[in-house]
């Protein structure tokens, strides 16, 4: 279902999760970050009042943070005023078909393999860790890129390679690597661990690697209190909270087979503070809607 059609009377290119991309006169694209909020692969039925905005200021600041280690997609932010503050033009590319998953600290699905097998994607890491150890050096752990409805899985880097080739995922993985060890720095500067995220990229047609989609933002990215952290309290500003809440207090179980409840008033109010407090704590600045 398309939200943003009439309003910003472009053809849909594609609708996503949580995204709209629209075709420009000009052939840029015009990528709209709704209020949608996903989980478990599950778009929910609730919207988060003012995400898109908090995911889009997020991402065109780290875009700032980020410019001289990749190339990044961003064109303009003269959008039409209809999806102002939550939309933004870039530019078309040839998009790479896997998520790149960095993880900078042990949580989520590395924590469940790690407790079966004491490893991440194949890759071998010490014992004794816990959930929401730091790790010794961030690991690049792709997977794949599911249609909606459908899940991501976990590969590792060999079968990653068999989908990009060599030589694309090496340049991924580096690039993915570098971009995470700058933002998990500067995040860490401003009270919050940046646990994990994931990049996706695409290529011009010069074959230029370009930062795609969007980045660092409480969608894409497992963000942690500082202090609580280093009190062994996990406490997050992201959707880890909505995913708790379903398997909680909610009673829902992902293996089911049903569609995740929609999401109790005060839980969409807490997701909404919990992403603004996000976007301030990272950016110093208020987020205005």
């Amino acid at each position: 279902m398309s939200r943003y059609s009439d309003a910003v009377n472009l053809p849909l290119r594609h609708a996503g999760k949580v995204r709209e991309l629209y075709t420009g006169p000009d052939g840029n694209i015009l990528m709209v970050a709704t209020d949608a909020i996903s989980a478990y692969d599950y778009v929910l039925d609730v919207e988060i009042p003012d995400k898109g905005k908090v995911l889009t200021g997020l991402t065109l600041w780290w875009f700032d943070q980020l410019a001289d280690v990749v190339p990044n997609h961003l064109v303009s932010t003269d959008v039409p005023e209809a999806v102002a503050g939550r939309a933004m033009w870039v530019e078309p590319l040839d998009i790479v078909p896997v998520e790149c998953i960095v993880r900078g600290y042990l949580t989520g699905s590395g924590w469940a393999e790690y407790q079966a097998s004491g490893t991440v994607t194949g890759i071998e890491l010490p014992a004794g860790l816990h959930d929401g150890s730091r790790l010794d050096q961030p690991i690049f752990t792709p997977s794949t890129k599911a249609d909606i409805g459908q899940h991501d899985e976990n590969i590792d880097y060999a079968t990653m390679c068999t989908i990009t080739g060599e030589a694309l995922g090496a340049a991924i993985s580096q690039a993915s690597l570098a971009l995470y060890r700058r933002a998990e720095e500067i995040a860490r500067a401003r009270g919050i661990i940046l646990a994990d995220t994931k990049f996706e990229f695409g290529r011009r047609a010069d074959g230029t690697l370009v930062l795609a989609d969007e980045v660092l933002t409480p969608d894409s990215s497992r963000y942690w209190d500082l202090v609580a952290w280093q009190d062994g309290d996990l406490s997050s500003f992201d959707k880890q909270y909505v995913r708790d809440w379903l398997t909680g207090p909610a009673g829902w179980s992902k293996s089911s087979g049903q569609n995740p409840p929609p999401l109790a008033p005060e839980v969409v109010e807490a997701t909404r503070a919990r992403y603004v407090e996000a976007y301030q704590m990272l950016t110093g600045q208020p987020f205005v809607a």
